[in-house]
């Protein structure tokens, strides 16, 4: 399906939709609720999304669930976001391999509980061969960090004789992310009205389109992701060429 601009023909829907969700704890002050309350509706707006995306037609989405530096927060808070990914991962996993859901996570998970690394890797194993959207979690998660870790890897490589640093390309480092198995993202979306990255896929969304929104991150739902996506088809992406 593809989405036509308000002032001309259909454009393509992008093939990858990067999302950096922002606003729970906001969303939940305003109301005098506690800030897992926002949380809990931020889970019911990711459900909305994966919905969206396959009806779009949008074939890879990314979320930032949790970065590196969410450990900052008060214990409580990240025993909460703790919990409430083991209840995402057990309550949608079968939802969504119904529905030609691949999910796949991505960050350091050495710091992550046993149980929630065994819950992710039964997911992602459940899924693998489901094809109709790539729905990646970031879970503590950090654009540097990846970075870091792949420039050890590959140095590791050419200490060891096994990689000649002249061949050392964008191809080829990109290929040794975490991400390697999924195309750079067409679209990063902020909600809440923040206008950063916050650490989130820096080298992949070097030619992305950002969109930020006001939208809550729990209020968000087809129509903003809709009037994100015009607002991607009515740019002109230049990947560093001049314009027309």
């Amino acid at each position: 399906m593809a989405l036509a601009p308000s002032y001309g023909a259909p454009a393509p829907v992008p093939r990858h939709v990067a999302i950096i969700m922002d606003g729970n704890g906001r969303w939940a002050k305003a109301r005098g609720l506690p800030r897992i309350a926002g949380h809990h509706q931020g889970v019911e707006a990711v459900r909305r999304c994966v919905q969206s995306c396959t009806d779009l037609g949008i074939g890879y989405l990314t979320i930032y669930a949790f970065s590196s530096e969410n450990w900052k927060r008060p214990a409580a808070e990240v025993n909460d976001l703790m919990g409430l990914l083991r209840v995402y991962i057990r309550r949608e996993v079968s939802e969504l391999s119904r529905n030609g859901v691949r999910i796949r996570f991505i960050g350091d998970r050495g710091r992550l509980a046993a149980d929630i690394n065994r819950l992710i890797e039964e997911s992602e194993e459940q899924t693998k061969a489901n094809r109709r959207l790539t729905l990646t979690v970031a879970v503590n998660y950090g654009g540097r960090q990846e970075i870091l870790d792949t420039v050890r890897t590959i140095a590791r490589r050419v200490r060891a004789g096994e990689l000649d640093p002249e061949m050392i390309d964008e191809t080829m480092f990109g290929r040794a992310l975490q991400t390697a198995d999924t195309p750079d993202p067409d679209l990063v979306i902020r909600t809440s009205g923040e206008q950063r990255v916050s650490n989130f896929l820096l080298w992949q969304s070097a030619y992305a389109e950002f969109v930020f929104t006001p939208t809550l991150w729990p209020d968000f739902g087809h129509a903003d992701l809709e009037s994100a996506i015009r607002e991607y088809q009515s740019r002109e992406r230049r990947y560093g060429g001049a314009g027309g």
